[in-house]
C-alpha cells in the first residue's frame, strides 16, 4: 500500500511536463505553520513541503535541496482552491512571488531578420593594372602589398622595344607630316595617314596624352615609359618585381578602391521572404562595440546554399575612414517593419516547454489560468498569439514559471483525490531488473527488465529518467533492483522510486 508522500510524488511527474523543465529560484522565507501572517487568525494546516525545482519530491518536515533552497510549504485549500481551470493564490503570495502582468494588445509587430555576414571588396571597384606591350620593369615606385596609392600616382616604368620603336615610327611620321606641309596632296594624305596609324598604337598600349603632346613636340623617344595608377586604394596584390620581364595582358598590380565596401550576409531560408532590394541595413562588427554601420540591400541571390540552407544578401555601404575591413565578421540586422495590426504580448509572458507554448492569464485579482496557446511572427520585445489570448486580457510577465508549477501541481493533486482506487494503483507500473549503466548528465538509467503486466511488456532493456538523481545515489551499476516507474509524456517513462536488492 503507497504511503501519501508516494501518492504525491507520482502525482507530480504526472505534472512533470510543466515542472521539469523549469528552473524556479522558491523564496528562502518558511511561513510559520502556528499562526497565519496577521497573527490572530489559526493558520492553514500545513500538508507537507515540496521541492523547490519542482522534482517529484515531498518532505513531512522542512528541508534544503542540494542547491541550499528551502522547500517550499503547501497548506491545506492551497492544493484545490478554485475551479477546474483556474488558480487562487492569495495577495501575500503574489506579492513574495514578485507578479506582473499587463495587457494584451493590438499592435503592428516590428521584427527583425538577423544574419551573420562578412566584409568584402566592392567587386565594381577593383582595377587590375596591366601592360599590352612586351617589356621589362625598371624601377618600382610603390613595391608593398597594402600601400595605399592615389589616382594617377606612378607605380611603376618599364622599358620595352616596342614601344621605342613605335614612338620613333611616330616621330619620324610628325615631321614629314610638316616638312610636306606645301608638297602635293597625294605624299601629304599619306604621310600623314602614317603618323595617324602612329599615334593611335600608341593610344592602344595606354600612353598618356602628356607623354604622347612631349613626343609629338620634341620628337625624342624616351627609353621608358610610367605606368600609373587608375584609381585611390589600396594594392591588394603586386607580381610586379624589378627587373622582371611581363608579357602582354600579364596582372602586375591589382588596386581596389575600399571607401565603399560590401557585406555578404546569409540569410536563413525562412527569412527570406521579409528581404527586399534597397531595404536598410544595421551592421555591427565586433571590433567597435556599440558602433552601428548603415548601409541597404543592393541585391539578392537566386541561389541557394545547400550545406547552411541560407540566401547570400549583397549589402552596400560607404567606408569613408576605412574602418571596414575585407574579411571582417558582422553581424547584420535587417528591420522589418510592421504591416496590420495583430494581438501581440511580450516575449517574457510566454512559457514554452518544447512540447507546448502557455500563457498565464489574469482572470481576476488572485485568480490566474494557464492557457493553451498558438504563437505567429516574433519581434524584438513582443510575439504574436493567433489563439488563446484576446485583446486586452491581463497576462502574466513576471514570475509566470512559478504560476504554471503551482498550477501542474494542483492538477496532479486533484486528479489523485478524484481517481477511484482501482484506477489509482494504475497510475505507476512495477517491475523488477539490474540497472544497467547511469547518465549522470541526463539524469537516466539503462535498465534490462523483465516482463511488465500492466503494461502487456516482454523483458527488455531500454532506459528511464530519473525522477531525481538521488534515488540511485549509492547504488552501482549491476545491482539487481525493483522499481516504479510513470509516462510523464509519450514515450518519455520516469522511475519515480526505486530498491536495490540487498545480496
Amino acid at each position: 500500500m503507497k504511503t501519501a508522500p508516494t501518492l504525491i510524488a507520482i502525482a507530480i511527474a504526472l505534472a512533470g511536463g510543466g515542472l521539469g523543465g523549469y528552473f524556479l529560484a522558491a523564496p528562502s522565507h518558511v511561513p510559520s505553520a502556528d499562526m497565519s501572517a496577521d497573527g490572530g487568525k489559526p493558520a492553514k494546516k500545513l500538508l507537507y513541503y515540496r521541492n523547490p525545482m519542482g522534482l517529484p519530491d515531498t518532505s513531512p518536515t522542512p528541508k534544503k535541496d542540494p542547491m541550499g533552497m528551502d522547500y517550499i510549504p503547501v497548506y491545506e485549500g492551497e492544493d484545490a482552491g478554485g475551479d477546474d481551470s483556474g488558480l487562487k493564490i492569495s495577495a501575500e503570495k503574489i506579492q513574495k512571488m514578485g507578479v506582473k502582468a499587463e495587457p494584451a494588445k493590438l499592435a503592428a509587430l516590428d521584427r527583425s531578420v538577423l544574419a551573420s555576414g562578412r566584409v568584402e571588396i566592392d567587386e565594381s571597384r577593383t582595377y587590375t593594372v596591366t601592360a599590352k606591350f612586351e617589356g621589362y620593369i625598371e624601377r618600382l615606385h610603390v613595391n608593398t602589398t597594402g600601400q595605399p596609392v592615389g589616382r594617377g600616382q606612378p607605380l611603376f616604368e618599364v622599358y620595352s622595344p616596342e614601344l621605342v620603336s613605335a614612338q620613333r615610327e611616330y616621330a619620324i611620321a610628325a615631321k614629314g607630316v610638316a616638312s610636306l606641309s606645301e608638297a602635293g596632296g597625294e605624299a601629304q594624305a599619306a604621310m600623314r595617314q602614317l603618323a595617324d596609324s602612329s599615334l593611335q598604337r600608341l593610344k592602344n598600349w595606354d600612353i598618356s596624352p602628356e607623354q604622347l603632346k612631349a613626343l609629338a613636340g620634341s620628337g625624342d623617344a624616351r627609353r621608358t615609359l610610367t605606368f600609373r595608377s587608375p584609381a585611390n586604394g589600396i594594392v591588394t596584390e603586386k607580381k610586379a618585381v624589378q627587373g622582371m620581364r611581363f608579357m602582354p595582358g600579364e596582372m602586375l598590380y591589382q588596386i581596389a578602391d575600399i571607401s565603399r565596401v560590401w557585406v555578404q550576409a546569409d540569410v536563413f531560408e525562412q527569412d527570406i521572404a521579409a528581404v527586399k532590394t534597397g531595404q536598410p541595413a544595421k551592421i555591427r562588427i565586433n571590433a567597435y562595440p556599440g558602433e552601428v554601420f548603415e548601409g541597404r540591400i543592393a541585391y539578392v541571390y537566386p541561389t541557394l546554399t545547400a550545406n547552411t540552407r541560407t540566401v547570400p544578401v549583397r549589402i552596400e555601404l560607404s567606408n569613408p575612414q576605412g574602418k571596414l575591413k575585407p574579411a571582417m565578421y558582422a553581424e547584420v540586422e535587417l528591420p522589418q517593419a510592421g504591416t496590420a495590426p495583430v494581438v501581440v504580448v511580450p516575449t517574457s509572458a510566454v512559457i514554452d516547454s518544447g512540447n507546448r507554448q502557455v500563457i498565464i492569464v489574469q482572470r481576476d485579482e488572485g485568480r490566474f489560468e494557464p492557457r493553451p496557446v498558438k504563437l505567429g511572427q516574433r519581434g524584438r520585445d513582443f510575439v504574436q498569439v493567433l489563439e488563446g489570448v484576446k485583446e486586452g486580457e491581463m497576462v502574466v510577465t513576471a514570475a509566470n514559471f512559478l504560476i504554471d508549477a503551482e498550477s501542474n501541481l494542483k492538477a496532479a493533486l486533484g486528479g489523485m483525490q478524484a481517481a477511484e482506487p482501482a484506477k489509482a494503483a494504475t497510475v505507476g507500473h512495477h517491475a523488477e531488473g539490474t540497472l544497467n549503466a547511469i547518465d549522470a548528465a541526463s539524469s537516466s538509467v539503462s535498465v534490462s527488465h523483465g516482463p511488465v503486466p500492466s503494461l502487456n511488456w516482454p523483458a527488455m532493456k531500454m532506459d528511464f529518467v530519473l525522477a531525481n538523481p538521488a534515488l540511485v545515489a549509492g547504488v552501482p551499476p549491476g545491482t539487481t533492483i525493483a522499481f516504479e516507474f510513470v509516462e510523464r509524456q509519450p514515450g518519455e517513462w520516469v522511475i519515480t522510486a526505486l530498491k536495490a536488492h540487498q545480496h
